[in-house]
């Protein structure tokens, strides 16, 4: 049986403002998922509805509440994510999040978890010596590693970043492109350049760069080696081979850390080859040292349309796989 309720919450004008986004971009979004009715009368936003959806809204609306009121500029995605984690069986306080500030870019935007899947990965990166990140494009697994391998860096805790990728994509080997070793690599690695621009200041990477405190090479250029007091993120491992996984996780050295990146449902490998990750996940599952995390399409902090697709495209590799176990289980006698 439903209840009809009605509660008045007391917010700031400038914080209303903040939470209903500019020109209230952020109402439909709130109306749609909230299932109340809420009306602004001064500084108290009332809402009335059955009293199971008023006690989310009120856990909804606090919880944005206290993110405007410690500064932060609230975003389509703090909104949807509110939603998404503010529901009878879980309660988990998005403050916690905006709390902890791995660095800032050099534009003085802080960067930060933004899920707590987010959170899990960051957490797991700063206590393991090696991690293991999962999941669908636009979860942050290979910023939020960057950003801790710099902060690293930049305090003395290792002395050099080691950034690598396979370079097997679209079919292409090294050997058939065009140009000198950099001019081959960097189609290959400009994501991670990216983020080191951003974090670090073109300027700053170039004179690392040129000292070798930092090193953007493919994984083959690994081989070989033993990589003491280095921070080492691997990205892009589904589409390393098993060999090629086993070669990276034997050069990791002393004081090294090491977080291996990559998305399963992406792999660029010939039709049929194992990927290394798979098959490192499978072996190493047992190894209490070492940490995974798999992200979802719930900590996908691009645009929600983004978030949609990697949603539909979850839903329906379930079914393709269900369908699969169906099929083998008919074929066996």
């Amino acid at each position: 049986m439903l209840f009809l309720a009605e509660i008045g919450i007391e917010i700031p004008e400038k914080d209303l403002i903040n939470i209903f986004g500019e020109f209230d971009s952020h109402v439909k979004i709130l109306e749609d998922n909230l299932g109340v009715d809420f009306v602004l009368r001064g500084d108290t936003l009332k809402l009335s509805g059955d009293d199971q959806k008023i006690d989310r809204a009120k856990r909804v609306f606090d919880e944005l509440y206290e993110l405007s009121k410690r500064g932060h500029q609230i975003t389509d995605g703090d909104v949807n994510y509110a939603l998404s984690i503010k529901n009878p069986t879980t309660d988990h306080p998005l403050v916690e999040l905006d709390s902890d500030v791995i660095c800032h870019t050099i534009t003085g935007k802080p960067v930060k978890p933004k899920t707590i899947g987010q959170k899990e990965y960051v957490d797991t990166i700063r206590n393991r010596m090696i991690t293991f990140g999962v999941g669908p494009a636009g979860t942050g697994k290979t910023y939020l590693a960057m950003a801790i391998a710099i902060t690293a860096f930049m305090h003395e805790d290792v002395e050099r970043i080691i950034l690598t990728r396979p370079a097997i994509e679209a079919g292409e080997k090294l050997g058939f492109l065009p140009g000198d070793l950099q001019q081959k690599i960097d189609p290959y690695l400009r994501p991670l350049y990216d983020a080191l621009y951003q974090i670090m200041g073109a300027e700053t990477f170039q004179r690392n760069m040129e000292k070798g405190a930092i090193e953007v090479a493919p994984l083959a250029y690994m081989r070989g080696r033993t990589l003491d007091n280095a921070f080492i993120i691997l990205d892009e491992a589904q589409n390393t081979t098993p060999a090629q996984m086993k070669m990276f996780l034997t050069r990791i050295g002393f004081g090294s850390k090491a977080v291996i990146t990559g998305d399963l449902t992406q792999k660029d490998l010939a039709p049929g080859a194992k990927s290394g990750l798979d098959v490192a996940l499978k072996v190493l599952r047992n190894v209490e040292e070492i940490g995974v995390v798999r992200l979802s399409g719930k900590d996908v902090v691009r645009h929600p349309l983004v978030q949609k697709i990697v949603n539909a495209y979850e839903e329906y590799e379930k079914k393709q796989s269900a369908g699969k176990i169906k099929k083998d289980r008919r074929r066996r006698p």
